[in-house]
């Protein structure tokens, strides 16, 4: 298990210094730099910006320097916002980011794995019906869509919900439904099929043979080997949640990590996509390998190899 622990961790770092050094330098391939406007500045005023953030220097040399502030969390000042450090504008973005993220993953653990069982053990009946209606809405209806038909219908026509911002618990309604309502779905649609897969399964059918109750037989055989490959779609899936959705937050003007990354690529504000990208693929990272020790609490036939 330490031997597994120790390889994986050295393949997640190789896998970090990939995504830092494809990101850097196709960061840097795009045309143009972080202080070009519409309105040019003088020549003088864009050569002194380069020196202060040393951008003159050789792009590898520049690359180096910035993985040694990798190294110590230190991911440098933001282009266009003057005094402010990458670092800061993650502590206040990603707050917001993670309460409607964390309400999302909620609702799709406590609504769409029921839904899926649902709809498996009442395949064929008006129950099924719903859920596959619900789940279908849920996949093919984009979360730009449900966000403006939530401001439209209940901010703007009822007034009942907050059209923007986080000002008190009803701002979090409309930001959570349209964050969750794809992976709520698709967890749904994902649940049914394993747990319609499972059930089919010998030993199901020798456990009720067997004179065990239903409830035994869903809850303690089936339930656990329908999760896993919930599991693995749910590992990503907190990863991209929890540190933001650039869509949801910019239509309910959040102002978490996706629209800190939207205004970073718009402005070409290198230090600040470098930062939350990296933070990005190591919540990634580190959610895929959870989820492998996840795989043996839940079914400890799975042997994880060295």
């Amino acid at each position: 298990m330490s031997r597994f622990i120790f390889k994986r961790l050295i393949q997640m770092l190789f896998t970090l210094l990939v995504v830092i050094t494809a990101t850097f330098f196709l960061m840097h391939a795009i045309p143009g730099g972080p202080f070009t406007r519409e309105k040019p500045l003088p020549p003088e005023i864009i050569q002194a910006l380069n020196a202060k953030y040393h951008l003159n220097e050789p792009l590898f040399m520049q690359y180096i320097d910035y993985l040694k502030g990798v190294l110590t969390f230190n991911f440098g000042p933001s282009f266009q916002k003057v005094g402010v450090q990458v670092t800061e504008l993650i502590k206040l973005g990603f707050p917001a980011s993670a309460s409607i993220g964390g309400l999302a993953i909620l609702s799709v653990l406590i609504i769409g794995i029921p839904l899926g069982m649902l709809g498996a053990l009442k395949q064929g009946k008006w129950q099924d019906y719903i859920v596959s209606i619900i789940s279908t809405l849920g996949v093919t209806i984009p979360s730009f869509v449900i966000a403006t038909f939530i401001i439209f219908l209940f901010s703007a026509k009822f007034k009942i919900l907050p059209a923007f911002g986080l000002n008190d618990w009803k701002g979090y309604i409309g930001p959570t439904i349209s964050l969750s309502a794809f992976a709520l779905a698709f967890v749904a649609k994902l649940m049914r099929s394993s747990m319609l897969e499972v059930l089919h399964q010998d030993y199901i059918r020798t456990a009720r043979a067997k004179g065990l109750s239903e409830f035994v037989v869903i809850f303690k055989h089936a339930l656990k080997n329908s999760l896993i490959p919930v599991i693995t779609y749910m590992g990503p899936m907190v990863a991209a949640i929890l540190t933001g959705s650039f869509v949801t937050e910019k239509i309910f003007a959040i102002a978490g990590m996706g629209q800190y990354f939207v205004q970073s690529v718009t402005n070409r504000d290198y230090t600040v996509i470098l930062g939350i990208t990296i933070m990005f693929a190591g919540f990634y990272i580190l959610m895929v390998f959870l989820v492998d020790i996840v795989y043996i609490l839940i079914d400890p036939r799975i042997q994880l190899h060295d």
